[in-house]
């Protein structure tokens, strides 16, 4: 029996109310006060000039790479460590995701492989920020400027996190978050897109309504609206954006004791790294994380299914994460590779999460801790 789940979606106290208050006034369709408010805090957050709420991270993602224009015949570089929305939305437009080797200190793509992928039809560069830090995005956004290549960050693990100060998901043209039952703050199932080159914004808002000009209608700005471009129905329900604002109300709290749960197993753990049992995440020193995940490195997949087995017999639910997209079967057929994947399939093998969430207590986290520390001790 399951003693720490190794998630446990977190409620402030204001869903309730919120949500019931909207079907109290008897409007849930999107668009409506909550959206509005919720919008505007992730912009106060965020920094972004314009935020839109989605149904989900991945029809923000899907709506990125459709603004992004990019089409049939058309690359984009990104890592093959992600999940499978981030492929999915590139290849939905008939353009190739090229799978790009992570960094081991990170999981996150290697700044200094991107050339390898390099190709006349590369359009966008699509950085995934893995567990709520970024790969070297100065040098990212250098090296797509000299190749005058879109960047579509995908931030869904980044809420609240900063790297020298900034904001993740306000460095590219666009940026796409997730509000998921397992990210930091959530409405169950919800996302956004920050839009943060102005010219997409208009473009943006019609996409978003199916390729119509509502939003200039309700603006006044025309008689009546019509088609005017492709798009499709993006939008979330006012009983997600309610439940939203409910948690974005509370968003710094809980980043914060997220963050602090990692110090405490990177604290807990330090040793075994030290006797060279376990490899620990080493995020640039200018990141400002917000504790949506924690993993390590072990030695093996043996090791590893070792650990989670040993810990679930303890009552303590840790997990793997994603299979490489290079390695499955739609990414062999819709994907390619640049050049070798090597850390990618290696720490894939290798990485085991642990429970994070703000109700975990010390007393548990130490139980997390001392299990670790038991297994590795009886492997000796």
């Amino acid at each position: 029996m399951t003693q720490i789940p190794f998630n446990k979606p977190y409620q402030t106290g204001l869903e309730r109310e919120l949500i019931l208050s909207t079907l109290d006034a008897g409007r849930t369709q999107g668009d409506g006060p909550f959206s509005q408010k919720a919008e505007l805090k992730l912009k106060d957050l965020t920094g972004a000039p314009r935020v839109l709420l989605t149904a989900s991270g991945t029809d923000a993602l899907e709506m990125a790479v459709l603004l992004s224009g990019i089409g049939p015949g058309d690359e984009v570089l990104m890592p093959s460590y992600t999940f499978v929305s981030t492929a999915t939305a590139v290849v939905l437009r008939g353009a190739t995701p090229v799978f790009v080797d992570i960094s081991p200190d990170t999981l996150n793509i290697d700044v200094a492989r991107l050339e390898e992928g390099l190709t006349a039809r590369t359009r966008a560069i699509l950085p995934v920020h893995y567990a709520g830090f970024s790969c070297d995005m100065d040098q990212l956004m250098d090296f797509a400027a000299t190749y005058k290549l879109m960047v579509i960050e995908d931030a869904a693990h980044a809420i609240g996190a900063k790297r020298a100060g900034r904001p993740l998901g306000t460095f590219g043209n666009v940026a796409a978050f997730s509000f998921h039952e397992t990210k930091n703050i959530s409405c169950g199932e919800g996302g956004a897109l920050t839009i943060n080159d102005s010219a997409l914004i208009e473009r943006a808002e019609i996409m978003r309504d199916k390729g119509t000009n509502r939003r200039k209608f309700l603006r006044g700005e025309v008689d009546r609206y019509t088609w005017v471009d492709i798009g499709s129905s993006f939008l979330p329900s006012e009983i997600q954006a309610a439940m939203l604002v409910a948690q974005l109300e509370h968003v710094h709290e809980i980043n914060k004791r997220r963050s602090q749960v990692f110090r405490e197993y990177m604290n807990g753990l330090a040793g075994l790294e030290n006797e060279g049992k376990i490899v620990l995440p080493k995020p640039d020193e200018i990141e400002s994380g917000n504790g949506h995940i924690f993993h390590f490195l072990v030695e093996s997949n043996e090791v590893r299914e070792g650990l989670r087995r040993a810990l679930l017999e303890q009552g303590i639910q840790s997990t793997t994460h994603y299979e490489p997209l290079h390695m499955s079967p739609a990414g062999r057929k819709y994907g390619r590779t640049a050049g070798s994947l090597t850390h990618t399939e290696s720490c894939a093998g290798r990485m085991l999460r642990l429970p994070v969430y703000p109700d975990l207590s010390q007393t548990d986290q130490e139980k997390v801790v001392a299990g670790i520390w038991r297994y590795f001790t009886v492997l000796k």
